[in-house]
């Protein structure tokens, strides 16, 4: 059985371009890490502990783990906490170029193969008139960075450089390849 490590429904929609059997366990952890881990590897290390908090409670099971961040100035962006917080995210963002990065793990059979996705993003300048209607959509709430790639934040959007769906929360193509390379053959 392939169990995916998230409640993200946007996970879950990516994950059945290259899935279709698969149910979803939200691994619940602490997502406090050790000053010993490198900045730009906190997804990964995430991905790997969501990944093996699922996998201890289902051992004959393959486990996909995941866990996305935005990256500015050497820093981690994580998911705003208010909209005060949303605004000031995204007037950071607007103009700049910043990175996604989305750690993956796949555990199985005790196995852990672990990787990392880096995708560049590049924002048009934003004003604060675009920032506060953007937040009304409510979209920034719930995702790292405070934008939706997918969604109304696309007008913002310059360029990318890398995989788009990486952005989204997936990085589709590299997991396929870690899932077919598995010895369950689950694709």
């Amino acid at each position: 059985m392939l169990i995916l490590a998230s409640a993200s429904p946007r996970r879950q929609e990516l994950l059945k371009l290259i899935a279709s059997d698969f149910i979803c366990a939200p691994a619940n952890i602490d997502e406090s890490v050790t000053k010993d881990i490198e900045t730009e590897k906190i997804p990964e290390y995430l991905a790997l502990k969501k990944a093996g908090h699922i996998f201890k409670s289902n051992p004959d099971s393959t486990v996909i783990g995941c866990d996305t961040g935005v990256f500015l100035d050497g820093k981690m962006i994580g998911k705003p906490k208010d909209e005060a917080d949303a605004f000031e995210i995204l007037q950071r963002l607007s103009g700049r170029t910043h990175k996604v990065i989305t750690g993956c793990a796949v555990i199985e059979k005790g196995k852990e193969k672990s990787f990392s996705q880096i995708t560049e993003v590049d924002f048009y300048a934003m004003d604060d008139k675009e920032i506060l209607s953007y937040i009304k959509t409510g979209e920034p709430m719930d995702k790292a960075g405070a934008y939706g790639i997918q969604g109304y934040a696309a007008k913002f959007i310059k360029e990318i450089r890398g995989d788009y769906f990486n952005v989204v929360g997936l990085p589709v193509s590299g997991l396929y390849r870690v899932l077919r390379a598995t010895e369950s053959n689950l694709l």
